[in-house]
């Protein structure tokens, strides 16, 4: 279990948001924090500390450039996502890259499109691919959500779903998306499930607080999952310091 960080961007700005808000048009996102430094300031505190594996979130059009000034002030450290596909995912590799995280071009009209799949993995190989599994509860159970998390598809978080996709990519990064940006405590159903599943690397994001949440994680999913934390963390307005995270992630 490790610490990812994140450096979530909205309109060419390092922000936090609550993620069930986010539309395509109309009134704009809950804003939990919004940052006069730029991506970069982040991306080299994040080399500095030596946390590899963050994420890069471009929430909406128009910020792939601020992402790729993220990129490349930490080659190699960190991964990318929002609006992936085949066309673009190169420049992203390019620019310093890890990953490509994807989700809206696999998940297309409620389904798996394959093809899609297949296209993607075809440019940047498994080995680069990240799959965002992220979901929402509906009914009592867990459903992916695409197109800014607007979108329910019919693909159910179940483990069968999970052994069948974790052919095709390296990691998964699954946003909690009810209790994203809320610090209202985690998805403790679907920690649980993730960790029993472990086959692949994955990361556990949302409704993380405070030392409690993370210690939940490391119980409920048995010390095999990764997690990121935004809005709480003192660097995005929080109250929780980032130096003792990224020190208590050493203690494990």
């Amino acid at each position: 279990m490790k610490f990812r960080p994140c450096i979530d961007i909205h309109e060419g700005k390092v922000k936090q948001i609550v993620g069930s808000t986010l539309r395509d048009s109309g009134v704009g996102p809950e804003t939990n924090f919004e940052s006069e430094r730029p991506p970069e300031w982040f991306a080299e505190l994040y080399k500095s500390d030596e946390l590899t594996g963050g994420h890069v979130i471009m929430l909406g059009r128009g910020n792939e450039d601020t992402a790729i000034r993220a990129l490349k002030a930490y080659p190699g450290g960190l991964q990318v996502g929002g609006g992936i596909k085949p066309e673009n995912a190169k420049r992203f590799l390019d620019a310093g890259a890890s990953h490509v995280i994807v989700t809206s071009y696999v998940f297309k009209d409620g389904q798996i499109n394959w093809d899609n799949l297949e296209a993607l993995k075809k440019v940047v190989g498994k080995d680069r691919l990240v799959l965002d599994l992220s979901c929402r509860r509906r009914d009592g159970r867990y459903f992916i959500v695409t197109d800014r998390w607007q979108k329910f598809t019919d693909v159910e978080m179940v483990p069968e779903r999970l052994d069948e996709l974790s052919e095709h990519c390296n990691e998964y990064l699954v946003h909690g998306v009810d209790v994203e940006g809320k610090q209202q405590g985690v998805e403790a159903d679907l920690v649980r499930m993730l960790g029993e599943w472990n086959k692949l690397p994955t990361t556990y994001a949302g409704g993380i607080k405070g030392f409690d949440d993370i210690r939940n994680i490391y119980s409920w999913g048995q010390g095999k999952l990764d997690f990121t934390v935004g809005s709480a963390l003192d660097i995005f307005g929080g109250n929780l310091p980032y130096k003792e995270v990224v020190a208590w992630k050493s203690k494990i």
